[in-house]
């Protein structure tokens, strides 16, 4: 079944065509992405689609009835309500009702104002919907319901719009650059929640594994078509690799064909001044094929770099923390008495959930921070550069060629070899017109690719980049991965890009939270898969039975025989232990999730305190016939 049909969608900002004429429709199910390089107007047509712009000229239709959801790729929350008011941002009663009960439990409010909000979620039937919000927000790593959206990371506030999306279900999902700013584990839960058979999901997104484990279509954007190619990201790479051949194979066709043509024009007679054509006219056409360039959207990265000497960048007893340690709740260790010494040609790769400190631990290298304790020192050979998560402001109504040449007007190369500002922009894909545009035209993937060019055009041999890979196109990536596997610098990188990391990096620094950080020889993947398995052994642990030491061996006596009724009770407590241990894990699964009413959840606590103290009496009762029983 159709769900959603694009009939010739078109849209132009000024004199800029981003996109003409696309057509396309999803069926129930269909898990679809869009590729293309920035500035073609990926962004754009999603906000088209989801109805936040309205293009030049075109049709969107979805089915009658059809839930849509819509994440926007710039998430910003500046006001003071909180996770839950966010989170339930609508005008209706159940979700006033669910605010108010949360917020009284919240201010242990006792009596008649909490019994009141009860009443009011008895009263609206609202339980079954808190236990989703509070079961979404807890997936996704919000624990606290009261906590003011504006004190939140930008990957907290990511978060809390992806969980606000998917709190509804909707049965058609629309998302730009969902993994922009999530950590891997909150990536992994979010392919875990789109897995949903029913779910129609239209996305834009650089994350390769991530649009392998999730899409089963690919609609490429490219010279003005727009391709389908049914299957993951790796089925795609394999069929438009072939399609490339194929172009190519054709345009050497062509050129010979040109050749040909271009002898018959220049032979016919001048004196004839009636030439076919019908014949010039397909001439000019085949002449447009075959002169066709198809590479620009190849970034070709390049830069001269300087000597790198011995020293590179040594931390010794490295310490920094936030707040005080006698207010435990507010001290926040981001690094402890951690020592290290960063070589020539390390690439090495900074992992750990958001908000552990990478980030700060980046400004300590770099001098931007002072350390608590322990010495950064920084060699003099070193010419750093540094690509953030923040851009630096730019001149917003200054031409992007003036920008480069501000830095420089010539930027040299190896071999002795120089490119000139424009010439650079180019390499870019800034092509000569789009040059003189002002800066405040370009969309975000574009002022990324810029600042890119400005910090590798300062030719740095040691090189810091804080997750580079937000808002690149995937063409983008892969110059920009090639380019720095051949780079003679030392790179430290932090991202959550599992592609760009396993392509990259060959060891880790791992931070484990409270100061620690660990290394890591190998990939991402690789370590992935070992936190994986080290998790499911520790599931495993917990799920056996309670393993309670036999008490200190006696002095011997006479030996005792277990009675009948003692034999028959062992047995049973054989029977009942593992039913009484599942239990008890079960309770305590459903607390943990929450969403659930006043009452059972004090029902539940209440048969939690019951099933422990039965297991501790029952696993004595166990040692002692067992030790009986000899």
């Amino acid at each position: 079944m159709n769900v959603l049909s694009v009939e010739k969608l078109s849209k132009r900002y000024g004199p800029k065509l981003l996109f003409e004429n696309v057509s396309f429709g999803l069926e129930k199910g269909q898990k679809t992405a869009i590729a293309a390089r920035n500035g073609t107007g990926k962004s754009t047509l999603l906000k088209c689609i989801a109805g936040v712009e309205t293009p030049d000229s075109g049709i969107v239709t979805f089915n009658k009835g059809v839930r849509i959801g819509y994440l926007d790729q710039n998430v910003q929350m500046t006001g003071g309500r909180s996770v839950v008011d966010e989170m339930l941002d609508r005008d209706d009663p159940v979700s006033a009702a669910i605010k108010a009960y949360e917020h009284a439990l919240a201010q242990r409010a006792e009596g008649r104002s909490l019994q009141q909000a009860i009443d009011r979620m008895e009263e609206l039937k609202a339980w079954d919907h808190e236990a989703r919000v509070k079961a979404m927000a807890h997936r996704f790593g919000l624990r606290d319901l009261e906590q003011p959206v504006n004190t939140l990371s930008g990957g907290q506030q990511k978060r809390l719009a992806m969980a606000k999306v998917l709190i509804d279900a909707p049965d058609v999902l629309i998302l730009d650059e969902p993994t922009n700013h999530l950590d891997l584990p909150m990536i992994e839960q979010l392919e875990l929640e789109l897995d949903r058979p029913g779910l129609t999901l239209l996305l834009v997104t650089h994350d390769r594994y991530f649009l392998d484990n999730v899409c089963d279509e690919i609609i490429e954007m490219e010279f003005g078509a727009f391709t389908r190619y049914k299957g993951n990201y790796t089925w795609y790479l394999e069929k438009k690799a072939l399609a490339d051949e194929v172009r190519e194979a054709t345009q050497q066709h062509l050129r010979g064909l040109m050749r040909r043509e271009l002898e018959w024009v220049r032979k016919m007679p001048r004196a004839r001044g009636t030439k076919s054509k019908s014949r010039l006219d397909k001439f000019e056409d085949i002449k447009a094929a075959a002169t066709r360039r198809y590479d620009r959207d190849a970034v070709k990265l390049e830069v001269k770099t300087d000597r790198l000497g011995g020293k590179v960048i040594e931390a010794r007893n490295l310490t920094k923390a936030f707040g005080s340690p006698e207010k435990p709740d507010a001290y926040r260790p981001i690094v402890a008495h951690f020592s290290y010494s960063l070589k020539r040609g390390d690439r090495i790769g900074i992992v750990g959930p958001n908000g552990i400190g990478k980030s700060t631990f980046i400004e300590l290298l770099v001098g931007r921070m002072r350390p608590d304790q322990g010495t950064v020192s920084i060699g003099d050979t070193v010419v750093l550069g540094t690509f953030g998560q923040l851009m630096p402001p730019f001149q917003e109504d200054q031409r992007i060629i003036e920008a480069v040449r501000d830095i420089a007007e010539v930027i040299p190369l190896n071999k002795g070899r120089t490119l000139s500002a424009s010439q650079l922009l180019e390499r870019f894909l800034f092509d000569k017109e789009q040059q003189y545009q002002r800066i405040d035209t370009l969309s975000g993937g574009e002022r990324r690719r810029l600042y890119l060019c400005l910090v590798l055009m300062r030719n740095p041999n040691v090189l810091i980049l804080d997750e580079p890979t937000n808002d690149l196109d995937i063409p983008t990536l892969n110059a920009l991965e090639d380019f720095l596997a051949d780079l003679d610098a030392c790179q430290l990188i932090v991202s959550h890009d599992r592609f760009f990391m396993d392509k990259l990096c060959t060891k880790l620094l791992v931070f484990k939270g409270g100061g620690l950080i660990t290394e890591w020889v190998g990939s991402y993947t690789e370590l992935r898969e070992m936190e994986r398995e080290e998790a499911l052994q520790a599931e495993g642990r917990k799920r056996k039975e309670v393993a309670v030491e036999a008490p200190a061996a006696k002095a011997p006596t006479a030996a005792r025989k277990l009675t009948y009724a003692e034999r028959l009770e062992l047995e049973r407590i054989d029977r009942e232990l593992p039913k009484l241990e599942a239990r008890k894990e079960e309770l305590l699964a459903l607390m943990a999730a929450g969403g659930q009413d006043h009452h059972r959840m004090m029902e539940h606590s209440i048969e939690l305190e019951r099933a422990m103290k039965e297991l501790d009496r029952m696993t004595d009762r166990w040692l002692e016939l067992s030790e009986k029983a000899g």
